[in-house]
């Protein structure tokens, strides 16, 4: 055939002028398809053409292609081919079938599926942007018809797939591109079978990119913090080092959003004024944080890969991409590869520890910051954090690896010669702060709780529920009476939003913040429970749903409620269990300036100054071993129907930090978080 370019380009252009879809697909929309056709060579070419026009037309046309080529073999044959356009053209043939769901699928798939990722790669190598999106969206179909085509993928690897992603890394015009890798990760994590940690590792970089950059689709995000989850929750502690990265990172962006805040000007509200000092404080510790976490995560990285940081083998690493970003960056530049100091579980865990305090302080009261910190994926990560138990393995590993030091040293050491070497001892390996750990990680999830959005998302998740009923119930060993009333108060605030008053008609959630607020009492981070083992049924009204019943509208100032009291009940039948479920009373302790929420009310060290006469009374022999919290130990029991709370507020005598805090501004602070919890 003697066909020249501009006489087979207007038989195109006649031929799509048809069809919407094929004027979006086809040769003519784009740029050079014919370009690398020789004159003697254009048979194949325009068969491939001629067929993927007449696949798209109609469902019969895609069943005769399936009859005549039912092995596949022809499809997979023009993948393959050398030229730009057979290629083109044979996507577009394996498209149509593959997405005609009332076609059976032909063998030979899995060969088109890894045929498809190959060109993928070449093109966006290539920047052949069109050619690389048609085949990618076409391989990810090719995935979501075809098991066996993920087996095949696995097999084969998964390094066309991260090239064509740090290839679009920075364009932004390529979502689509990258909505596609996504869902074709989330379908290979959702097998029956998880990726390799090692596989993992490598995309821990890529999946971290996604989900801080605010230009990818909404999809994208969720695809990537729900893989990252997945990554945590399938190796635990061999993956600490992408959960305290990831954990950095969040730190790390609310630090930069607080900065450009701060270079815009924005003016605080008067009665602020006196709390700037504070929050400058905070911002610096987050900072230092910030520094020990990223050197932490190096440093981790660097000892369970057995090998120096920023050494060459470090560079051709699983975590290589993931030590890219910043600030880990920066600290592998600057770090001493010369002389590393020793880093166990214990540092990494303390490091953990910080930044979790360091962002709840961050975002205590900033509405804006707490939205922030749920959307980069702050929940799966302490759902992590509190239902895993990472640290205590790692520690239990170190333990292991050096008594297995030991023995070998042992059996190399004479019989005279006693080796005490501490390094080796598993007796010197140090407890990781796991328990302080989920106490701030619980401070910080009450928190969030507030949001209606992250209400929705714990309150779905069946297995979380049940982990913080049981801890605040003492279900498990949970002896930490903070973590315990932080778990009780986060149940409370996801389960106000089950109550009939804050759903609408179409019982759907409230749209509006202002709507959730009103409605809904609100229990944050600065008031404990006493008494967290005291059964929902306490505080949640006789059908199950919302706390009180009472809006926020009928708490005033004074802490009394208005109205007669009627929305306690639904009925008469209803007022005999109302009576029985809700509290009698809320009790509120508020300690002095030098205080604290629990520490001011034990049992003192010398009881006999406790009297003037310097006698102890019978009641303290009986109360069991000293620093006893006699609220929670005696009180609780005398009224069991009673809430007790207890008030934190900071001073400049329990936190130095060269502000004043006046008494008039933590009247009007703890006022401020009292009101909201409608306590009464």
């Amino acid at each position: 055939m003697d066909v020249s370019y501009d006489s087979s380009r207007s038989v195109v252009e006649q031929s799509t002028a048809e069809s919407p879809l094929l004027r979006k697909l086809s040769s003519s929309a784009v740029p050079g398809l014919w370009d690398d056709l020789q004159r003697e060579h254009v048979a194949v070419p325009f068969a491939t053409w001629a067929l993927a026009n007449w696949a798209i037309a109609s469902d019969l046309n895609r069943t005769l292609v399936q009859e005549l080529d039912s092995d596949g073999h022809a499809v997979a044959t023009a993948l393959k081919a050398a030229e730009r356009t057979v290629k083109w053209h044979g996507t577009l043939v394996a498209r149509a079938l593959l997405e005609d769901q009332n076609l059976a699928l032909a063998p030979s798939v899995p060969d088109w599926c890894s045929s498809l990722l190959s060109t993928a790669s070449q093109a966006t190598a290539n920047d052949d942007m069109p050619l690389g999106q048609l085949s990618l969206s076409t391989f990810l179909l090719s995935m979501m018809r075809c098991n066996e085509s993920k087996f095949v993928i696995r097999q084969k690897g998964l390094h066309p797939l991260r090239s064509i992603a740090k290839k679009i890394e920075n364009q932004n015009g390529q979502n689509s591109m990258k909505e596609s890798i996504a869902s074709a990760l989330s379908l290979l994590y959702a097998g029956e079978v998880p990726l390799s940690l090692e596989e993992s590792q490598r995309w821990s970089g890529i999946l971290l990119r996604w989900l801080f950059d605010k230009s990818v689709s909404n999809k994208t995000h969720l695809t990537a913090m729900k893989i990252l989850s997945c990554i945590l929750e399938d190796y635990g502690p061999a993956s600490v080092p992408i959960s305290q990265g990831w954990l950095a990172l969040v730190l790390s962006e609310i630090l930069g959003d607080n900065k450009a805040q701060g270079s815009k000007g924005t003016t605080q509200p008067e009665p602020e004024k006196v709390k700037n000092p504070v929050d400058y404080h905070n911002a610096s510790t987050a900072t230092q944080v910030l520094n020990q976490l990223g050197s932490a995560v190096v440093k981790l990285a660097s000892t369970q890969s057995n090998c120096e940081p920023g050494s060459d083998d470090k560079d051709k690493g699983p975590l290589s991409d993931f030590l890219s970003l910043e600030p880990f960056a920066t600290v592998l530049k600057n770090m001493n590869k010369k002389n590393l100091p020793k880093f166990d579980a214990a540092d990494s865990a303390s490091a953990t520890l910080k930044g979790i305090k360091a962002l709840a302080e961050l975002c205590s009261e900033d509405g804006a910051c707490q939205k922030r910190i749920a959307d980069l994926g702050a929940l799966p990560l302490l759902r992590h954090i509190l239902l895993g138990d990472d640290y205590e393995k790692l520690a239990a590993i170190e333990a292991y690896d050096a008594s297995r030091t030991r023995e070998v040293q042992d059996k190399n050491v004479a019989p005279n010669v006693s080796s005490t070497d501490a390094t080796t001892d598993p007796s010197s390996v140090r407890v990781p702060p796991a328990a302080h750990i989920r106490r701030h990680a619980g401070r910080l999830l009450t928190i969030l709780s507030l949001l209606p959005n992250s209400k929705k998302e714990i309150i779905s998740d069946a297995v979380w529920c049940k982990w913080l009923e049981d801890c605040a119930s003492g279900r498990i060993p949970c002896n930490d009476i903070k973590l315990k009333s932080y778990c009780r108060l986060t149940l409370l605030n996801i389960l106000c939003s089950e109550s009939p008053n804050t759903r609408k008609a179409s019982d759907e959630y409230p749209d509006s913040e202002s709507e959730y607020k009103r409605n809904c009492p609100q229990f944050g981070d600065a008031l404990f429970l006493l008494n967290p083992e005291l059964p929902l049924e306490v505080h949640v009204d006789n059908s199950g749903f919302g706390i009180l019943r009472v809006s926020r509208d009928n708490c005033k100032e004074d802490g009394g409620i208005g109205g007669s009291g009627s929305e306690t009940v639904n009925s008469v039948d209803d007022a005999e269990a109302a009576s029985k479920s809700v509290p009698l009373m809320d009790v509120v302790f508020v300690h002095g300036l030098r205080g604290g929420p629990f520490n001011s009310w034990r049992i003192a060290d010398d009881k006999s100054s406790t009297t003037k006469a310097g006698l102890v009374e019978s009641i303290d022999e009986d109360a069991g071993k000293e620093g006893t919290c006699w609220p929670r130990e005696w009180l609780a029991a005398d009224f069991p129907q009673a809430r007790f709370f207890t008030v934190k507020y900071k001073t400049n005598l329990t936190q130095w930090t060269g502000a004043s805090l006046p008494l008039q501004v933590i009247s009007e602070t703890s006022r401020h978080f009292l009101l909201p919890s409608c306590v009464n």
